[in-house]
């Protein structure tokens, strides 16, 4: 029986170890195998927020991508329907502000880039009307400030430079722009174009090679150089360098259900939050280590639930509360 105790005394301290190692050094080895160990033994560091917003009969549509602007403290929702707003405009704390319709036809994506200087909202449109097949930059208010691509008409050319079913896009503080292009469309290309709307890089076709996408969906990029595709179709997620557009490498070992939906770091940079549609889930992953991106270990799940469809989701960059637009549940 002491032989036992002593064992449980080792084992226990030999944890706390690891942790403290985690904190002090952080190695991402013994940061991963200790965040693993007690993050799935105790209650996961995330609950639904059952007060977010205040008023929910704002939602009158779809609810299909959501925005977080942690500067300005706001989150922008972006929804689908017949004679409803389109973008609903709240604090993080969940109270309504505003919302507007203009120019805007049917959103899929949504991203908010804001500095000291300037608040400005990017959306990405896959309708079939006049302000169709585009992606779109707003002032926090809804007043129209760029338009890329053609309106009302889909396309695969580069100059003039056309969209059709444009996904999502990521913006840069430096404003170079990533852009996800094809949901289902002609396109499955991933295009990097700078702060004053030159290519800089393209990426991608049709197909199941590397570098090559069915339906890439969602687009972030890393503190150390790195961009994420979710290649939604093909069950994987894609990594590129940033500067060259090189491909790096792909994860596929934790998309075997459901592929990638949408994809987000935390604010530290040291996990990934994966939206899984149709299994309405979330995939907590560690982040590699830089220079190797090696295989894709999930580290925990949130299961949502039946049918609200997780399509895009957004993080804030202060709080590191998870914003998630669901198709289902509306």
């Amino acid at each position: 029986m002491a032989r036992f105790w002593v064992c449980v005394a080792c084992a226990g301290f030999f944890l706390m170890f690891l942790a403290l190692h985690s904190r002090l050094c952080d190695s991402p080895v013994f940061r991963n195998f200790a965040f693993q160990i007690f993050w799935r033994t105790e209650e996961p560091p995330y609950r639904l927020d059952v007060d977010w917003p205040k008023h929910s009969e704002y939602f009158t549509g779809a609810t299909f991508c959501v925005a977080v602007d942690s500067l300005n403290g706001l989150v922008y929702v972006a929804q689908r329907g017949d004679n409803i707003p389109k973008v609903l405009v709240f604090t993080e704390d969940g109270y309504f502000l505003r919302s507007w319709n203009y120019t805007v036809d049917t959103p899929h994506g949504i991203f908010a880039a804001s500095t000291p200087y300037e608040q400005s909202l990017w959306i990405t449109d896959v309708g079939s009307g006049s302000y169709g097949h585009t992606i779109k930059k707003y002032n926090s208010f809804g007043d129209l400030v760029q338009v890329l691509g053609t309106p009302g008409e889909k396309g695969t050319s580069l100059n003039p430079l056309q969209f059709d079913n444009p996904a999502e896009l990521y913006v840069e503080d430096t404003g170079d722009i990533y852009i996800v292009d094809g949901d289902g469309g002609l396109n499955n290309r991933l295009i990097k174009l700078s702060q004053d709307f030159m290519m800089l890089w393209l990426r991608g076709e049709n197909g199941t090679g590397p570098a090559k996408f069915n339906i890439p969906h969602s687009v972030t990029v890393d503190s150390d150089g790195r961009v994420w595709v979710a290649d939604r179709g093909n069950k994987r997620i894609q990594v590129f360098d940033k500067d060259t557009g090189e491909w790096l490498g792909a994860w596929s070992n934790c998309f075997t259900e459901e592929g990638p939906s949408s994809v987000r770091f935390t604010p530290d940079g040291k996990y990934l939050v994966i939206a899984q549609l149709n299994l309405s889930r979330l995939l907590f992953v560690a982040a590699p280590p830089t220079g190797d991106i090696g295989d894709c270990s999930v580290i925990s799940t949130i299961q949502l639930a039946d049918e609200v469809l997780p399509h895009l989701l957004d993080i804030s960059g202060k709080t590191g509360a998870i914003y998630v637009a669901e198709i289902g549940a509306k």
